[in-house]
Protein backbone atom coordinates (compact mmCIF):
# COMPACT_ATOMS: atom_id res chain seq x y z
CA UNK A 1 0.00 0.00 0.00
CA UNK A 2 2.78 2.27 0.59
CA UNK A 3 4.55 1.58 -2.27
CA UNK A 4 1.00 2.48 -4.42
CA UNK A 5 0.48 5.60 -2.37
CA UNK A 6 4.15 6.84 -3.37
CA UNK A 7 3.45 5.78 -6.84
CA UNK A 8 0.34 7.89 -6.66
CA UNK A 9 2.10 10.72 -5.29
CA UNK A 10 4.73 10.45 -7.74
CA UNK A 11 2.33 9.93 -10.62
CA UNK A 12 0.08 13.37 -9.19
CA UNK A 13 3.67 15.33 -8.94
CA UNK A 14 4.67 14.95 -12.48
CA UNK A 15 0.98 15.78 -14.06
CA UNK A 16 1.85 18.46 -11.77
CA UNK A 17 4.87 19.56 -13.22
CA UNK A 18 3.49 19.04 -16.67
CA UNK A 19 0.77 21.44 -15.80
CA UNK A 20 3.37 23.98 -14.89
CA UNK A 21 5.51 22.99 -17.80
CA UNK A 22 2.99 24.00 -20.56
CA UNK A 23 1.76 26.78 -18.63
CA UNK A 24 5.57 27.98 -18.37
CA UNK A 25 5.53 27.36 -22.37
CA UNK A 26 2.22 29.53 -23.15
CA UNK A 27 3.53 32.54 -20.54
CA UNK A 28 6.98 32.74 -23.19
CA UNK A 29 5.40 32.25 -26.37
CA UNK A 30 3.75 35.79 -27.60
CA UNK A 31 2.48 37.68 -30.67
CA UNK A 32 5.17 39.61 -32.71
CA UNK A 33 3.42 42.47 -35.27
CA UNK A 34 5.75 42.87 -38.31
CA UNK A 35 5.66 44.92 -41.00
CA UNK A 36 6.79 44.08 -44.20
CA UNK A 37 7.74 45.13 -47.79
CA UNK A 38 5.37 44.11 -49.99
CA UNK A 39 8.33 42.19 -52.24
CA UNK A 40 8.66 40.07 -49.43
CA UNK A 41 5.30 38.90 -49.13
CA UNK A 42 5.50 35.04 -50.20
CA UNK A 43 8.81 34.60 -48.46
CA UNK A 44 7.84 35.54 -45.57
CA UNK A 45 4.60 33.82 -45.28
CA UNK A 46 6.30 30.64 -45.52
CA UNK A 47 9.28 31.82 -42.89
CA UNK A 48 6.48 33.29 -40.23
CA UNK A 49 5.12 29.73 -40.48
CA UNK A 50 8.16 27.84 -39.60
CA UNK A 51 9.47 30.88 -37.19
CA UNK A 52 5.55 29.67 -35.52
CA UNK A 53 6.51 26.09 -35.15
CA UNK A 54 10.17 26.32 -34.21
CA UNK A 55 9.40 28.98 -31.30
CA UNK A 56 5.40 28.71 -30.34
CA UNK A 57 5.44 32.29 -30.93
CA UNK A 58 2.69 34.07 -33.34
CA UNK A 59 3.06 36.90 -36.06
CA UNK A 60 0.85 39.28 -37.00
CA UNK A 61 1.81 40.95 -40.00
CA UNK A 62 1.05 43.59 -42.42
CA UNK A 63 2.50 44.20 -45.77
CA UNK A 64 2.80 47.31 -47.74
CA UNK A 65 4.90 49.70 -49.57
CA UNK A 66 8.18 50.26 -47.70
CA UNK A 67 7.58 54.30 -47.82
CA UNK A 68 3.90 54.03 -46.51
CA UNK A 69 4.83 51.52 -44.03
CA UNK A 70 7.45 53.95 -42.86
CA UNK A 71 5.09 56.51 -42.67
CA UNK A 72 2.64 54.48 -40.31
CA UNK A 73 5.23 53.70 -38.12
CA UNK A 74 6.30 57.57 -37.67
CA UNK A 75 2.23 57.82 -36.95
CA UNK A 76 2.42 55.42 -34.24
CA UNK A 77 1.47 52.07 -35.71
CA UNK A 78 1.96 49.17 -33.53
CA UNK A 79 4.84 47.53 -35.28
CA UNK A 80 7.42 45.60 -34.10
CA UNK A 81 9.87 44.77 -36.21
CA UNK A 82 10.16 45.95 -40.08
CA UNK A 83 11.31 44.21 -43.04
CA UNK A 84 12.02 46.92 -45.59
CA UNK A 85 12.89 47.14 -48.84
CA UNK A 86 15.50 49.63 -48.76
CA UNK A 87 18.24 50.53 -46.16
CA UNK A 88 17.18 54.52 -45.81
CA UNK A 89 13.76 54.25 -44.03
CA UNK A 90 15.25 51.39 -41.22
CA UNK A 91 18.68 54.66 -41.32
CA UNK A 92 15.66 56.91 -40.27
CA UNK A 93 14.66 55.17 -37.55
CA UNK A 94 18.03 53.87 -36.14
CA UNK A 95 19.12 57.34 -36.14
CA UNK A 96 15.78 58.92 -34.89
CA UNK A 97 16.13 56.28 -31.62
CA UNK A 98 13.14 54.62 -32.56
CA UNK A 99 14.42 51.02 -33.63
CA UNK A 100 17.63 49.08 -33.16
CA UNK A 101 19.81 46.15 -34.58
CA UNK A 102 19.55 46.58 -38.14
CA UNK A 103 21.04 44.08 -40.92
CA UNK A 104 20.58 42.64 -44.33
CA UNK A 105 18.07 40.30 -44.74
CA UNK A 106 18.08 40.18 -48.45
CA UNK A 107 19.12 41.77 -51.70
CA UNK A 108 16.21 42.27 -54.16
CA UNK A 109 16.41 42.08 -57.88
CA UNK A 110 14.50 43.68 -60.51
CA UNK A 111 12.56 41.52 -63.85
CA UNK A 112 11.30 42.83 -66.99
CA UNK A 113 7.86 40.57 -67.17
CA UNK A 114 4.95 39.90 -69.30
CA UNK A 115 2.09 37.70 -68.84
CA UNK A 116 2.63 36.81 -73.09
CA UNK A 117 5.01 34.11 -73.64
CA UNK A 118 5.95 35.52 -76.89
CA UNK A 119 6.63 39.33 -75.58
CA UNK A 120 10.12 39.29 -74.21
CA UNK A 121 12.98 38.03 -76.00
CA UNK A 122 15.37 41.33 -75.85
CA UNK A 123 14.30 43.36 -72.95
CA UNK A 124 16.33 46.14 -73.74
CA UNK A 125 14.86 45.48 -77.60
CA UNK A 126 11.20 45.40 -76.41
CA UNK A 127 11.29 48.84 -74.04
CA UNK A 128 12.80 50.76 -76.70
CA UNK A 129 10.01 49.48 -79.22
CA UNK A 130 5.97 49.69 -80.34
CA UNK A 131 4.39 45.91 -78.81
CA UNK A 132 2.63 47.13 -75.79
CA UNK A 133 0.85 50.38 -74.44
CA UNK A 134 1.13 49.83 -70.29
CA UNK A 135 4.34 49.57 -68.40
CA UNK A 136 3.62 49.07 -64.82
CA UNK A 137 6.30 50.21 -62.38
CA UNK A 138 5.97 50.41 -58.28
CA UNK A 139 5.57 54.28 -57.16
CA UNK A 140 8.97 55.14 -57.24
CA UNK A 141 8.21 57.79 -54.06
CA UNK A 142 7.07 54.93 -51.54
CA UNK A 143 8.76 51.79 -53.35
CA UNK A 144 12.67 50.93 -53.88
CA UNK A 145 11.99 48.58 -56.59
CA UNK A 146 10.18 51.44 -58.43
CA UNK A 147 13.18 53.81 -57.71
CA UNK A 148 15.58 50.51 -59.38
CA UNK A 149 12.60 50.81 -62.12
CA UNK A 150 13.49 54.21 -62.97
CA UNK A 151 17.42 53.93 -62.79
CA UNK A 152 16.98 51.10 -65.10
CA UNK A 153 15.45 52.87 -67.42
CA UNK A 154 17.33 56.13 -66.95
CA UNK A 155 20.35 53.54 -67.84
CA UNK A 156 19.33 52.45 -70.81
CA UNK A 157 18.41 56.67 -71.73
CA UNK A 158 14.68 55.54 -72.60
CA UNK A 159 12.84 57.07 -69.54
CA UNK A 160 11.35 60.32 -71.55
CA UNK A 161 10.12 57.68 -74.02
CA UNK A 162 8.77 55.56 -71.77
CA UNK A 163 7.54 57.64 -69.12
CA UNK A 164 3.72 58.09 -71.09
CA UNK A 165 2.81 54.50 -71.09
CA UNK A 166 3.86 54.08 -66.87
CA UNK A 167 1.20 53.05 -64.93
CA UNK A 168 2.06 52.97 -60.92
CA UNK A 169 1.11 50.50 -58.29
CA UNK A 170 0.96 51.50 -55.02
CA UNK A 171 4.03 48.80 -54.15
CA UNK A 172 5.50 46.01 -56.13
CA UNK A 173 2.55 43.57 -55.03
CA UNK A 174 -0.02 45.82 -57.06
CA UNK A 175 2.62 46.25 -60.14
CA UNK A 176 3.00 42.95 -60.29
CA UNK A 177 -1.29 42.36 -60.35
CA UNK A 178 -1.00 45.13 -63.33
CA UNK A 179 1.06 42.70 -64.99
CA UNK A 180 -0.38 38.90 -64.08
CA UNK A 181 -4.28 40.46 -64.99
CA UNK A 182 -2.83 42.15 -68.29
CA UNK A 183 -3.89 45.23 -67.44
CA UNK A 184 -0.33 46.14 -68.04
CA UNK A 185 0.96 44.68 -71.23
CA UNK A 186 4.56 44.09 -68.71
CA UNK A 187 6.80 45.53 -65.97
CA UNK A 188 9.08 45.61 -63.74
CA UNK A 189 8.54 43.67 -60.39
CA UNK A 190 10.38 41.54 -58.22
CA UNK A 191 12.21 38.48 -59.01
CA UNK A 192 10.83 36.98 -55.92
CA UNK A 193 6.92 36.87 -57.13
CA UNK A 194 7.98 35.49 -60.18
CA UNK A 195 11.13 32.83 -59.86
CA UNK A 196 8.91 30.15 -58.44
CA UNK A 197 6.28 30.62 -61.72
CA UNK A 198 7.60 29.62 -65.54
CA UNK A 199 4.75 31.31 -67.07
CA UNK A 200 4.84 34.52 -69.16
CA UNK A 201 8.07 35.95 -70.49
CA UNK A 202 10.81 38.26 -68.94
CA UNK A 203 13.77 39.75 -69.05
CA UNK A 204 16.53 39.44 -65.56
CA UNK A 205 17.92 42.60 -65.14
CA UNK A 206 21.60 43.28 -65.15
CA UNK A 207 21.98 44.24 -62.26
CA UNK A 208 24.76 46.77 -62.89
CA UNK A 209 21.63 49.34 -64.31
CA UNK A 210 20.52 49.95 -60.92
CA UNK A 211 21.70 50.64 -57.43
CA UNK A 212 21.85 47.46 -55.14
CA UNK A 213 18.58 47.02 -53.59
CA UNK A 214 19.79 46.57 -49.88
CA UNK A 215 16.58 45.45 -47.58
CA UNK A 216 17.04 45.74 -44.18
CA UNK A 217 15.24 44.16 -40.90
CA UNK A 218 15.01 46.27 -38.01
CA UNK A 219 13.74 45.88 -34.29
CA UNK A 220 11.23 48.68 -33.60
CA UNK A 221 11.27 50.40 -30.24
CA UNK A 222 7.94 48.82 -29.52
CA UNK A 223 8.75 45.71 -29.90
CA UNK A 224 12.53 45.81 -27.55
CA UNK A 225 10.90 44.27 -24.65
CA UNK A 226 9.17 41.52 -26.63
CA UNK A 227 10.71 38.00 -26.67
CA UNK A 228 8.84 37.25 -29.74
CA UNK A 229 10.10 40.13 -32.18
CA UNK A 230 13.91 39.66 -30.81
CA UNK A 231 13.61 36.14 -32.00
CA UNK A 232 12.25 36.90 -34.88
CA UNK A 233 15.25 38.97 -35.85
CA UNK A 234 17.53 36.28 -34.84
CA UNK A 235 15.58 33.63 -37.10
CA UNK A 236 15.95 35.98 -40.30
CA UNK A 237 19.59 35.58 -39.46
CA UNK A 238 19.46 31.86 -39.40
CA UNK A 239 20.49 28.54 -42.22
CA UNK A 240 16.45 28.09 -42.22
CA UNK A 241 15.67 31.71 -42.93
CA UNK A 242 18.44 32.48 -45.33
CA UNK A 243 17.19 29.03 -47.55
CA UNK A 244 13.79 30.39 -48.12
CA UNK A 245 14.94 34.01 -49.27
CA UNK A 246 17.66 31.69 -51.64
CA UNK A 247 14.84 30.12 -52.91
CA UNK A 248 12.80 33.46 -54.05
CA UNK A 249 15.27 34.58 -55.50
CA UNK A 250 16.88 37.15 -53.37
CA UNK A 251 20.51 37.37 -52.83
CA UNK A 252 21.83 36.77 -48.84
CA UNK A 253 25.20 38.44 -48.26
CA UNK A 254 27.52 36.20 -46.27
CA UNK A 255 28.77 37.14 -43.74
CA UNK A 256 25.28 39.16 -42.98
CA UNK A 257 26.30 42.98 -43.56
CA UNK A 258 25.19 45.52 -41.08
CA UNK A 259 22.96 48.23 -42.38
CA UNK A 260 21.14 51.09 -41.30
CA UNK A 261 22.82 51.61 -37.63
Amino acid sequence: MKVLDVSKKAIGVGIAALILASASAVVSASEVKVAVAANFTAAMKEIATAFEQATGHTTQISYGSTGKLYTQIENGAPFEVLLAADQERPKLLVDAGKASGAFTYAVGKLVLWSANPELISDGAKVLSGDDFRKLAIANPKTAPYGTAAVEVMKALMLYEMLEPKLVRGDNIAQTYQFVATRNAELGFVAKAQIVLDPSGSRWDIDQNLYSPIRQDAVLLEKGSANPAASDLMEYLKGDEARAVIEKYGYGVESPLSIGAG
